[in-house]
C-alpha cells in the first residue's frame, strides 16, 4: 500500500493577473478621479478671484474724496489688487500713483483737485473695461 499512485499529478500553478488588471483599473479610475476634481477646483478658484476683483472693483468705485489721503490709500491698494497683467491698466495706474503722491505721507493733506479726479474716473474706466 505504500506504492506511489502514478495516475496523480501534483498540482500546478495558474498565473492569476487579475489582481494586477484590478490595481491598474483602480489607478486608471483614480487619475481620472484626480483630474475632474482639478478641474472642478481650478474653476471655482477663477470664479472666486473674478468675484474679488469684482467687489474691489466696487470699492474703487465708491471711493469716499471727503479725506484725500484715506482715499489715496485705499486707491493705491484696490488699484494694485485689480492690475492683473494688462498693460494699459498698469500704465493708467502708475500715472494715477504719481499725481496721488501729494495727498500721501502728509499729516494734512490739500482737497482734490480736477486733475487727480479726471486721472482716477480714466482708471476706473479702464479697469471696468477689462472686467
Amino acid at each position: 500500500m505504500n506504492e506511489d499512485i502514478s495516475d496523480i499529478k501534483p498540482l500546478l500553478e495558474i498565473e492569476d493577473s487579475s489582481f494586477t488588471i484590478f490595481i491598474i483599473v483602480v489607478f486608471i479610475f483614480a487619475s481620472i478621479a484626480l483630474f475632474l476634481l482639478y478641474i472642478f477646483i481650478k474653476s471655482l478658484w477663477l470664479k472666486r478671484s473674478k468675484n474679488r476683483k469684482k467687489i474691489a472693483f466696487k470699492e474703487l468705485e465708491n471711493i469716499d474724496w471727503s479725506n484725500a489721503k484715506e482715499a489715496s490709500y485705499k486707491i493705491s491698494k484696490l488699484g494694485k489688487e485689480l492690475m492683473g497683467e494688462d498693460r494699459r491698466i498698469a500704465e493708467i495706474y502708475e500715472q494715477t500713483l504719481s499725481v496721488l503722491e501729494r495727498y500721501k505721507y502728509k499729516k494734512e493733506s490739500p482737497q482734490v483737485d480736477d486733475e487727480t479726479l479726471k486721472q482716477y474716473n480714466l482708471l476706473v474706466h479702464v479697469i471696468h473695461e477689462s472686467l
